[in-house]
């Protein structure tokens, strides 16, 4: 689809990138961030069950590749703030709507996981 890249092949570099997009906790952060700029202790408190340790490593991953900004504020105590980049909100968007998907097709996958659980009762009795 883009000249030199391609998802398929282990070598590329795009693998770096799907690696990072399949944390639940990248794809959180970013879903988070994209009404607007948070502070760090208002993104854990939306993010229920993050450790802080997960936070930061998570933010720290966003901003190195371009897809966070994190801005420190010159006051005591210091104030941290994170926001999308552009790069981030088109990402956010496309993130947004597996959110959406997700959400809508819960009772579906609930289902369907009930039916897989019984077919494996069956063969297992």
């Amino acid at each position: 689809m883009f000249p030199g890249y391609d998802a398929f092949r282990r070598s590329c570099p795009s693998h770096a990138v799907l690696e990072t997009l399949a944390s639940k906790w990248v794809y959180l952060v970013i879903c988070a961030l994209r009404r607007g700029r948070l502070r760090n202790g208002e993104l854990a408190r939306k993010l229920e069950g993050i450790t802080p340790k997960m936070l930061t490593q998570t933010l720290r991953i966003l901003e190195r590749d371009g897809l966070v900004r994190r801005e420190v504020f010159p006051v005591i105590p210091p104030r941290v703030e994170y926001e999308l980049t552009e790069l981030g909100q088109n990402l956010a968007g496309l993130l947004n709507q597996i959110r959406a998907w997700s959400e809508q097709h819960v009772p579906d996958i609930k289902n369907a996981r009930a039916r897989a659980a019984e077919q494996q009762e069956d063969l297992d009795a």
